[in-house]
């Protein structure tokens, strides 16, 4: 049961004393915004030039004086002062950035929903307003709550009555007596709703009804029960969330990063966390999502890019590589014994730095340890002390030291920060040293990369084989080094049953101090090959220990008739608990026509249709090569999608299956359903369900030929 009010514009219905009082409040609370972000405005362009003016004058009453004890002390003190006022401003300057960063956030949309909650029996319920983020007034008192905070959960709970919230793993249990949703543009009350029995999401019903947008939306507002549970979920090692098509996994697990960088606003920095998304196009498609929430994006990646990312472009990706052959690097291992040629000697550009023969003799030292962590550890310690004595070596080089005398000016002040005027043979050395540093300072760095082993050498003589692709090298790497990128903290999978056995191998063990995120749908794997997800567990069990799961169940993407139709798909178990909470729409098309002719005609007329209807069609064909045929017959009717291309706002789109995955259109033609395509096969099962599963409001379906049995008593 819930209660709905509409109003356009200012406008209101007079009768409807409780809208009046909400657009007041919406009112007063967006002047105050609008206050806010002047105020700070005007105070950071005035404090700045004052600060400036004041660390000037500050900094010309020291006069630096060493000559006696007392003197010393006085000048210390003075430079503290003066480093403690730059300290303080940095503080306040950078606390002033942050709060008008909100402000502005804010004044586009002040909140989305309000409770009223009843702390303890006896005391006045208070209203919360929640927003995308939280801010203060001058007093520090809550103007609006950020939708992360403890408090805001029940509003996320959805249950009216009693409920409960978690702060510092303490439960406070409370009365909702009220949960409001408003749909409200600056400062316009547009709608709101009361949701009295939460049975219904009313703003979420309203959002659903929405055309299809060229970027993925923040689902802030209408985050419901089940999506706010993986949301929200405890830290664990490894979460696996198992949703049906159009389930919103992509924005919970986009939920969930602005949640991690909320509660750990202290210690989590973007660079820490990394997500990995299907192909560049899915990648423009979310990548404003988390600066809507005010959040930067984290370090995003496809398989291929972060190889490239690792220096390992050139080779084949081994995405396809059999696990097994990554296993038997890992059985090898221990007995493996290097011989020199599986050494490379140090160097920087043309230089020597160690010969072939000196790192072999540091690797012979540690012979009795076994080719693996401990041995590399040792390994890299004794070549970083060689190397060490190796450039003191040529700091004492004559012909060195002329290079640096000869140094021109713009040279001496980039590479010591000043002008040489050495005095003596020791303060030549000294310059002449940091001057063999800045040539050579990757090469303690090649050193630790374990750039003097040959693993590619090593890899094709554990594998009796000719070459190993780079998942295989990146893999060896990791065995031998016992480390990947050690400064992650956690990494989102979002498709992840599109990657192989190989890739999650790879992933688990180049992340093994990380949390992982790991979202997909099993019924979504287009290709053979891929990791089921009993494979999936089983990997990162052994890699992170445990492994917790969630499932989500229903679907917000797909009208109930398109639901119903890629739901038929399914086994029998998993179908009767999928629901779909849109309202009903139009019925799926289907076309069965048996000459080219008259399909191409049909499939044009569809075309210009969909051309002329608001919002965007894809025509999502089974693979490259009749994208291609597709749109030699199309022409200039359709925009042929590439990767790392952004989507459109409205239109008519081409694209591969593979492409399309985690995309949604308002309308889909799939144009291949003939028996040749799509045959009875748990494969072709699974990639029509997610060809049908794209679209949010109509769907067509047209054969050249003899329609899929998997559609025949569909229609």
């Amino acid at each position: 049961m819930f209660k709905l009010r509409i109003a356009f514009g200012r406008g209101y219905m007079e009768q409807d004393q409780t809208f009046i009082e909400e657009q007041r409040h919406l009112s007063e609370i967006y002047a105050q915004l609008v206050a806010m972000r002047d105020a700070i405005t005007e105070d950071l362009e005035t404090r700045h030039k004052g600060i400036a003016q004041d660390l000037i004058d500050m900094s010309e009453e020291i006069r630096p004086d060493f000559v006696g004890a007392d003197e010393t002390m006085e000048t210390l003190a003075a430079i503290e002062t003066l480093n403690s006022v730059i300290d303080a401003y940095n503080q306040s300057h950078d606390f002033a950035v942050d709060k008008l960063r909100r402000a502005l956030l804010l004044i586009m949309q002040p909140y989305f929903a309000k409770v009223r909650l009843r702390m303890r029996p006896g005391r006045p319920a208070q209203d919360i307003y929640i927003g995308a983020t939280g801010i203060t007034d001058d007093r520090r008192r809550p103007l609006i709550v950020d939708w992360r905070s403890p408090i805001a959960e029940t509003y996320y709970n959805q249950e009216m009555g009693t409920t409960s919230y978690q702060v510092d793993g303490r439960t406070r249990t409370v009365e909702l007596e009220l949960r409001r949703q408003f749909d409200i543009v600056g400062d316009v009350l547009r709608l709101y709703f009361d949701t009295t029995v939460a049975i219904e999401d009313s703003l979420l019903l309203r959002a659903l009804k929405r055309h299809h947008s060229e970027k993925l939306q923040a689902i802030t507002a209408t985050i419901q029960r089940e999506q706010n549970a993986i949301v929200r979920h405890e830290d664990v090692p490894v979460l696996l969330v198992n949703g049906i098509a159009g389930s919103g996994k992509t924005s919970v697990l986009l939920q969930r990063i602005a949640y991690l960088f909320y509660r750990e606003r202290e210690a989590l920095r973007p660079d820490q966390v990394y997500l990995f998304t299907p192909n560049g196009v899915f990648e423009h498609y979310i990548d404003t999502v988390l600066p809507s929430l005010g959040e930067s994006n984290p370090q995003t990646y496809t398989w291929r890019s972060f190889l490239t990312h690792l220096g390992l472009s050139e080779r084949g990706t081994g995405a396809d590589t059999d696990p097994e052959r990554l296993l038997a690097l890992e059985k090898a291992l221990p007995s493996f014994e290097l011989d020199p040629d599986d050494l490379h000697d140090i160097r920087m550009g043309d230089t020597v730095l160690l010969k072939q023969s000196q790192v072999a003799s540091a690797a012979n030292k540690f012979a009795r340890f076994p080719l693996g962590p401990r041995f590399a550890a040792l390994v890299c310690d004794e070549l970083h002390s060689r190397l060490d004595r190796r450039l003191t070596q040529l700091s004492r080089n004559d012909a060195m030291q002329e290079e640096v005398l000869s140094l021109d000016l713009d040279d001496q002040l980039q590479i010591f920060g000043e002008t040489l005027n050495p005095a003596n043979d020791e303060e030549i050395a000294s310059f002449t040293r940091t001057y063999v540093e800045h040539l050579y300072n990757g090469a303690h760095d090649s050193i630790e990369q374990l750039r003097w082993l040959r693993l590619d050498r090593i890899g094709m003589r554990m594998l009796d084989a000719e070459g190993i692709s780079a998942a295989e090298w990146l893999y060896l790497k990791l065995l031998v080094s016992g480390h990947g990128e050690r400064d992650a903290r956690y990494v989102m999978v979002d498709e992840v049953q599109d990657y192989t056995a190989t890739q999650l191998m790879v992933l688990a063990r180049y992340f093994s101090r990380a949390h992982f995120l790991l979202l997909g749908d099993e019924y979504q794997a287009i290709r053979d090959n891929t990791a089921t997800f009993d494979q999936i567990r089983a990997i990162f069990e052994q890699t992170h220990g445990s492994v917790e799961e969630l499932s989500l169940l229903t679907s917000y993407r797909s009208s109930p008739e398109i639901t119903e139709l890629f739901a038929s798909l399914m086994d029998d178990s998993r179908r009767m608990s999928l629901s779909s909470v849109r309202a009903a729409g139009v019925r799926p098309t289907f076309m069965e026509l048996p000459e080219r002719e008259q399909y191409l005609q049909a499939l044009t007329e569809l075309v210009d249709t969909a051309a002329k209807d608001e919002g965007l069609t894809a025509i999502v064909a089974a693979d490259r090569g009749r994208v291609s045929w597709l749109s030699r017959q199309l022409g200039d009717q359709v925009q042929v999608m590439r990767k790392d291309e952004t989507l459109p706002k409205e239109g008519v789109v081409l694209m591969d299956l593979r492409l399309a995955k985690g995309l949604e259109f308002d309308h889909v033609i799939i144009p291949d359903a003939q028996q040749e395509v799509y045959p009875d096969t748990p494969l072709a099962r699974r990639q029509l369900y997610t060809a049908i599963s794209r679209a949010m409001h109509r769907l067509s379906v047209i054969a050249q030929g003899t329609m899929t049995p998997l559609l025949a008593d569909k229609r």
